[in-house]
């Protein structure tokens, strides 16, 4: 245990997160979520895969959103997956809580979240850098976020 690191975050998934570059993106998905085959990427290799099966997709949102500044240079560094035969605009509860959290927290507001189609999402995950995998029983409890800049203001 380290002081000012949330417990949630184990050794693997902080080293997963300092590896991590601008741009970069990680998903943390419910229980159900395709997480195994989809941790090959498009071309074969095999991405991180970090089992935190004692966490809902909130709790490990807020602690790897505690180290993990969220991109500013995109309108919308974090996406979801939008449930199937919804409207548009609708948003699960978990989904209104977990974007509540964004806001309260000061990471993205809810029009920086992307609602994102099932099967379009998981061609997003194809690509990202790691999938935390949850115990969240919650389905469509999927997010992607999209890592940023840590560094000093540029001087002119």
């Amino acid at each position: 245990m380290l002081k000012g690191i949330p417990p949630l975050l184990t050794p693997d998934l902080l080293k997963v997160l300092a590896d991590m570059g601008h741009g970069d993106e990680i998903i943390i998905a419910d229980a159900n979520f395709t997480a195994a085959s989809l941790a090959v990427g498009p071309h074969g290799e095999r991405k991180p895969l970090i089992h935190l099966p004692g966490a809902s997709v909130q709790q490990a949102s807020a602690a790897v959103l505690a180290l993990l500044p969220l991109d500013r240079a995109v309108e919308q560094p974090v996406a979801y997956m939008k449930v199937c035969d919804t409207p548009d605009g609708y948003r699960s509860r978990q989904q209104r809580e977990v974007m509540a959290m964004l806001e309260q927290d000061g990471h993205a507001t809810p029009a920086q979240c992307l609602a994102t189609e099932r099967f379009a999402f998981y061609e997003r995950v194809r690509h990202a850098f790691a999938i935390v995998l949850t115990g969240e029983l919650q389905p469509y409890g999927n997010f992607l976020y999209k890592k940023g800049v840590i560094g000093e203001p540029l001087v002119a």
